[in-house]
């Protein structure tokens, strides 16, 4: 189970565009493509300058109102999606 502890990383074969408040990251290994919204996508922007989800849940926490466990839930959840996707890889 993925802890604010983890780091990330992005792997080299993804590829991103935002388009107005969203982004679309394409995984040129897989060819696939996924899209985020307005939010996921400001939560990819704090992760591609991070690597640590410690100081991206901070950072996030700065610019979001709301509850700290829910913003932890969220962040850990959207990480294991984006981890199941090829998008990310966590490590300890």
């Amino acid at each position: 189970m993925i802890t604010l502890e983890q780091s990330i990383i992005i792997p080299d074969t993804i590829c991103t565009q935002k388009i107005d408040d969203e982004m679309v990251l394409m995984d040129l290994a897989s060819e696939n493509y996924f899209g985020l919204d307005e939010i996921a996508c400001s939560i990819w922007q704090v992760l591609e300058r991070s690597n640590r989800l410690q100081e991206t849940y901070d950072r996030l926490l700065e610019l979001y109102d709301v509850q700290p466990e829910i913003l932890k839930k969220d962040l850990l959840t959207f990480v294991e999606t984006l981890a199941e996707n090829g998008l990310l890889k966590y490590q300890e």
